[in-house]
């Protein structure tokens, strides 16, 4: 396993505190959290115990089957209930040496018995919370866990000492797992994949990236030829609705209202099945950088590559591929790959300056770092920045474009960040960076070092 140091550095941290911890992690399916958790375990003393979807009767014989085999290496019986095993966990705990318990899918549990939460609550405040125990509760369903585990109506609100969320690789972190590709390739492949483990791990590195969208794609038997319709149908009631808004911001309708349209659906009711998937990490709310949230300019992204793609090339076009025949069905996505790429490139090269400035080396630290769009004074008309960068007060400004494309940045499109920057009069320092699949002609190389501008390429972004 790699990329995850930072969430077992904060396991470890939590596992060296000398006093009782309950830790509350959660994340979108497939993103890696059992395989955190797992690595974790195998460092400690641990009971780790995976609830699954069935009733409560048969999670609880399962958990009496993991403590006993834990504690005394076997299984005698199931307990009456869950205040027997935890009784039983809780007269085996000594001060010599922390036990770990972990409840992997947490929700399964809790969903077929909420009592579980206030039995919980009675044993943290009447026996763990000062033995030497660390509890971990994981699960997938994001809202379950923000509002039924951690929210305030909780029994356990009040009781829980930290947590966090599980997220996507970036760029970076994804392209371990594509040693011997090239930088294009490293990128298009975060793309497709985005940063979802178990997706990169689908892709066959020893392969050519044709060949994997052939083979772990478009292939009818493929895991991810259909997994986006799989995690719909698992976590959602009516995944036909779904269907229509993804399809429909994965060809540009990206304002509600332009959505509803598409769907030719009410308003207010898209808005209701947007936050939903927002819910699910699958979609994100994106305001001009440096607006508030309320803004009424938002607009609305696919928040995860794979499904981006997929409701662009798979979805909507399953039939005619079926015709077609994968070869071509794969050249004809490699054709559109460069529009296709645009808005995924902005966001890896985000993540890029996110990662310069934790390094120190950008000219400031930024406050609020996003795209930018609005009007533009000088030019009397709409204008935008793909990444704007402000720092705390206002005074300082980063301006940087970012361009997939197979020819050379030319010195227009040099011009037009130049007059993006005069929306901002205010700041007192401006500082231009580019990003460029494809270089630059020679009068913008000049023109950059002699105004001192920042010109990088995709290699750039795999040497940080």
């Amino acid at each position: 396993m790699f990329g995850r140091e930072i969430e077992l550095q904060k396991l470890e941290s939590l596992y060296n505190s000398k006093k009782f911890e309950f830790l509350i992690m959660y994340g979108r399916r497939r993103i890696g959290k059992t395989t955190i958790l797992q690595a974790f375990a195998k460092r400690h003393r641990c009971i780790f115990f995976s609830a699954q979807e069935k009733n409560d009767a048969l999670n609880l014989h399962d958990f009496s089957k993991v403590i006993q085999e834990f504690f005394s290496g076997e299984f005698i019986s199931d307990f009456s209930d869950w205040e027997s095993a935890f009784s039983f966990l809780t007269n085996k705990l000594n001060d010599k040496e922390k036990l770990i318990l972990m409840i992997d899918e947490f929700p399964f549990i809790a969903s077929t018995n909420p009592a579980i939460k206030s039995i919980l609550q009675h044993y943290i405040d009447h026996d763990w919370k000062n033995k030497n125990i660390m509890l971990i509760l994981c699960g997938s369903s994001v809202s379950f866990m923000l509002n039924d585990v951690m929210g305030y109506k909780s029994p356990l609100f009040g009781r829980i000492t930290s947590s966090f969320e599980v997220e996507a690789f970036d760029y970076l972190d994804s392209a371990r797992f594509f040693d011997g590709y090239s930088s294009m390739d490293k990128m298009i492949c975060y793309g497709i994949l985005g940063g979802v483990p178990r997706y990169l791990e689908s892709f066959d590195n020893q392969l050519s990236l044709h060949e994997n969208i052939k083979m772990k794609i478009l292939d009818s038997a493929a895991y991810l030829n259909d997994e986006p319709q799989t995690l719909l149908r698992m976590e959602l009631r009516e995944p036909s609705v779904y269907n229509s808004i993804l399809e429909a911001v994965s060809n540009g309708k990206n304002k509600i209202l332009e959505i509803a349209d598409y769907m030719h659906e009410d308003k207010t009711k898209c808005s209701k099945y947007m936050l939903t998937l927002q819910t699910l990490r699958l979609v994100e709310r994106i305001v001009p950088c440096g607006e508030n949230e309320n803004s009424r300019k938002a607009i609305y992204e696919i928040a995860d590559n794979y499904y981006k793609f997929w409701y662009r090339f798979v979805f909507s076009n399953r039939d005619y591929f079926e015709l077609l025949g994968i070869d071509q069905a794969c050249d004809e996505i490699m054709v559109e790959m460069n529009d296709y790429m645009g808005v995924i490139f902005e966001k890896a090269c985000r993540e890029y300056i996110v990662r310069l400035a934790k390094k120190g080396k950008l000219p400031f630290v930024p406050f609020t770092l996003g795209k930018w769009w609005g009007n533009n004074p000088v030019i009397r008309a709409q204008d935008d920045v793909d990444i704007l960068g402000l720092n705390k007060d206002g005074t300082k400004g980063l301006f940087c474009e970012c361009k997939f494309r197979n020819k050379p940045m030319t010195m227009d499109e040099y011009d037009d960040l130049v007059l993006a920057t005069h929306a901002f009069p205010n700041l007192k320092e401006k500082y231009l960076m580019f990003i460029s699949k494809s270089g630059y002609v020679d009068s913008v190389k000049r023109r950059a070092d002699e105004e001192g501008t920042v010109l990088l390429t995709i290699d750039n972004m795999y040497e940080i």
